[in-house]
């Protein structure tokens, strides 16, 4: 079990056996709903496809027919429980892409046929939004983009670069802009070797940004995934290895994307002195939690070395990784998924390997 907290199913409202079940329902949408919360290798498939009200914009809001969805790691800690969405049942999705279709009262910063993103900020407040109490997280707290349609406040809708394909964009709205946030916390100077451990739907972003924003730093990758390890040396890493290997320089700084402990004492050994892990991960498993009784203050700590978390996003990350991310341009690389196939895509995320970032196509 994954360290999931089970809580018992709730029925979701019209359960349907199939996308053909909404013919005639003209003000309704198909969705996948998570119903209850327990480990995905007890319940492999814990979205149902589900009819739903259309929702409507309030004031302030946009409405968006939802063209993809990107699948993030974050969906397993949802519904495995280990940053749980307060109600059940929930539509999950944070990295959606769109058209508006319609506007709430007082909104003038979109109009009618824009195409927008939406991230896994859906609504924050105060200097730092991402550390905010109320921090409300689309997907979890409000319904997500695994749906034909989701409403979004008009100040979290933003502007999709025209260079990006839909499914290309998705991925940028989290996996990039967490990534952009990570990037920036690592405090790098150009020529400063860079590591990365892991290399899915992040880290593929993370390395082709550090490329262009630092061109005279090496970027080394640690990963199990021999797949991932070719991935990472096609996209320029200088080396590549095995979680336990050690890259050519000790990294001025790591970034490690995993959902495992057993990465990170290893990138603490890797780092050099005054070196700074930062950890790009909402919830760590604790599948392998004993690792970090191998910690060790002389090997892993001392000389001034660091570890630093990121939590969440603000508005500013994801627009500013969507004009980087034009600007280089990066090439998001992408699996595509039918949306009735929502599971089939969490259950692959989930054994990992594979190449960049799983994207479900609604429309």
């Amino acid at each position: 079990m994954r360290g999931a907290v089970a809580r018992p199913a709730v029925r979701c409202r019209r359960d349907v056996d199939g996308w053909g079940s909404l013919t005639g329902y003209a003000r309704g949408m198909l969705a996948m709903c998570l119903c209850g919360i327990a480990a995905l290798d007890e319940q492999p498939e814990p979205l149902r496809p589900t009819q739903r009200e259309r929702p409507e914009p309030r004031a302030g809001q946009v409405l968006v027919e939802v063209s993809v969805c990107g699948v993030c790691r974050t969906e397993l800690d949802i519904l495995e429980g280990r940053t749980p969405p307060p109600r059940l049942p929930v539509v999950p999705g944070h990295q959606i892409v769109g058209r508006v279709v319609a506007l709430g009262d007082g909104v003038a910063a979109h109009r009618v046929g824009d195409r927008v993103g939406i991230g896994w900020l859906w609504d924050a407040h105060g200097e730092r939004e991402n550390l905010d109490p109320d921090f409300v997280a689309t997907g979890r707290d409000v319904d997500g983009g695994y749906a034909q349609f989701v409403t979004a406040p008009a100040n979290s809708a933003f502007a999709i670069p025209e260079v990006f394909s839909d499914a290309e964009a998705a991925p940028l709205l989290c996996a990039g802009a967490v990534g952009y946030r990570a990037l920036s916390a690592c405090g790098l100077v150009d020529g400063e070797p860079l590591g990365l451990t892991g290399f899915g739907a992040s880290a593929h972003l993370v390395l082709q940004m550090a490329r262009h924003r630092y061109p005279r730093s090496p970027v080394f990758v640690f990963a199990r995934s021999a797949a991932e390890r070719e991935f990472a040396r096609g996209l320029g890493a200088a080396w590549a290895g095995d979680t336990s290997e050690r890259p050519p320089t000790p990294p001025a700084a790591i970034i490690d994307t995993t959902p495992a402990w057993k990465p990170v004492v290893a990138a603490m050994a890797a780092l050099r002195p005054g070196g700074r892990l930062v950890i790009n991960a909402i919830r760590k498993d604790d599948r392998d939690k004993q690792e970090l009784l191998q910690l060790d203050y002389g090997r892993h700590l001392w000389h001034e070395r660091e570890i630093r978390s990121v939590a969440n996003v603000t508005r500013a990350d994801i627009r500013d990784c969507l004009a980087l991310a034009a600007a280089v341009p990066l090439r998001p690389e992408v699996a595509l998924y039918p949306l009735a196939e929502a599971n089939r895509a969490l259950n692959d995320l989930a054994r990992g390997g594979g190449r960049g970032a799983k994207v479900l196509v609604v429309r």
